[in-house]
C-alpha cells in the first residue's frame, strides 16, 4: 500500500520503495501507486508515468473527499488500464470517532465511527463509476450496507470488486476489549454486519479476503482504544484462522478460500499466475492436521497486534516458496 514515506505519487519516490524490495524482498511485492499527491486527496499523482510500475492505484487510509478528484482519478485510471482501490472514509461523518458506534462504544463511553462513513463514500464511487466506466475496487468492507450496495451495483454489470479481513468475518463490537490490539479502520462492526458479510462471501459479492496487515510498534498499540493507532496485523495467523473457523466449520470449502485468498487477488490484479508449467512457482504449505494456539510472541512480523491472541486454530505453515526459491520454512523441519 502507499502509506509510505515518500509517498510513491512520482516515479523518483516509488523508485525509493522499488530499490528496498529488489535489496531485501524474500518473497515478490508488487507495489501500489498513490492516487494523489502526497495522498492528500487534492492533486492528482503521476499516474501516467506510475503506471507500468504499480499493480493499481489507491490512498490506502484515506477516503477521497472530492468527488471531482475522484472522478478524474477514475477517467485516468480506466485510460490506463488500472483499477481505483479505495479507502472508503467520509471524513464528515467521523467526529472524533474510533471503534464502530454501537453498542460497546455507548456502553463504554467512546465516540463511535457510524456505518454511512464508510457506505455513504461507497455509493458516492459507484455512481462515478457508472459515469466513467473505471475498473473500482473496495478496500476491507466492513458494514451490511457496504455489501449491499456493491451487490446491486454488480448485478448492474458495474466493473466493480470488494475485500474484507479475518477480524471482520470473526468479530463483532460485542468481543472488542479495552486494549489497542482491537483497534482498526473500518471498525470491527456489529454482529449483523458480520453475518452480511459472511452472505457477502458466500453469494460471491464480496471477492476476496486480504490481511489488512498493519505492522504498528507495540508503543504504538499501547495506549487502548481511544490512543492507540489504527491497524493490525495477519499475514501469520489469516489462513489459519478462516481455515479452522470457516472449512472446518463447514461455512466455506477450503477450494473456495484459496480462491478468495489467492486465486482472485491475482486474477482481479493481472498478477502473474506462478504455478504454471515451466514457471518459477510461489505456494505456501501447510500442515492442516496440527492444532496451535496463536501467540504474537512467535511472530516474524514488525509487528504483534492481533486481537486473535491465544486463539486456538488448525493449520500450521510449513514452508513458503517464492519465484522457485524457499522463502522461509519452519525451523522445526531443519535438520
Amino acid at each position: 500500500m502507499p502509506n509510505l514515506d515518500p509517498c510513491p505519487d512520482s516515479p523518483e519516490n516509488l523508485r525509493v520503495q522499488q530499490d528496498i524490495i529488489e535489496k531485501d524482498a524474500v518473497i515478490r511485492v508488487f507495489p501500489y501507486g498513490a492516487i494523489t499527491v502526497g495522498e492528500k486527496g487534492e492533486v492528482l499523482a503521476d499516474l501516467e508515468a506510475l503506471a507500468p510500475y504499480v499493480a493499481a492505484f489507491s490512498d490506502d487510509g484515506h477516503g477521497l473527499q472530492r468527488d471531482d478528484v475522484m472522478r478524474q482519478a477514475m477517467l485516468r485510471a480506466k485510460a490506463l488500464g488500472k483499477l481505483i482501490v479505495a479507502h472508503c472514509e467520509d471524513n464528515r461523518l467521523l467526529k472524533g470517532g474510533y471503534i464502530h458506534d454501537g453498542a460497546y462504544a455507548a456502553a463504554h463511553g467512546h465516540k463511535g465511527i457510524c456505518s454511512e462513513s464508510e457506505w455513504g463514500q461507497i455509493a458516492r464511487d459507484l455512481k462515478l463509476v457508472r459515469e466513467t466506466g473505471c475498473g473500482y475496487h473496495v478496500c476491507h468492507v466492513s458494514a451490511k450496507e457496504s455489501v449491499e450496495l456493491i451487490r446491486r451495483a454488480k448485478a448492474d454489470g458495474l466493473n466493480v470488486s470488494c475485500e474484507t479481513a479475518p477480524h471482520y468475518l470473526l468479530l463483532n463490537d460485542s468481543m472488542l476489549e479495552e486494549d489497542g490490539r482491537f483497534k482498526m479502520n473500518p471498525p470491527i462492526r456489529s454482529e449483523e454486519d458480520r453475518r452480511a458479510l459472511l452472505e457477502g462471501i458466500k453469494d460471491g459479492t464480496i471477492d476476496m479476503i486480504i490481511t489488512d496487515h498493519a505492522p504498528h510498534s507495540a508503543e504504538e498499540k499501547s495506549r487502548g482504544l481511544q490512543g492507540s493507532l489504527m491497524g493490525v496485523v495477519g499475514l501469520e495467523s489469516a489462513f489459519p484462522l478462516l481455515y479452522t473457523h470457516l472449512v472446518l466449520k463447514g461455512e466455506l470449502s477450503l477450494s473456495r478460500l484459496i480462491r478468495l485468498m489467492c486465486d482472485n487477488p491475482r486474477r482481479r490484479f493481472r498478477l502473474p499466475d506462478t504455478l504454471q508449467e515451466d514457471r518459477p512457482a510461489d505456494f505456501t504449505l501447510f500442515d492442516l492436521n496440527e492444532s496451535y494456539t496463536i501467540d504474537p510472541g512467535d511472530f516474524l512480523s514488525k509487528g504483534r497486534a492481533t486481537p486473535f491472541a491465544g486463539w486456538l486454530v488448525k493449520g500450521r505453515c510449513l514452508m513458503t516458496v517464492s519465484n522457485g526459491t524457499e522463502a522461509w520454512t519452519d525451523p522445526r523441519l531443519v535438520k
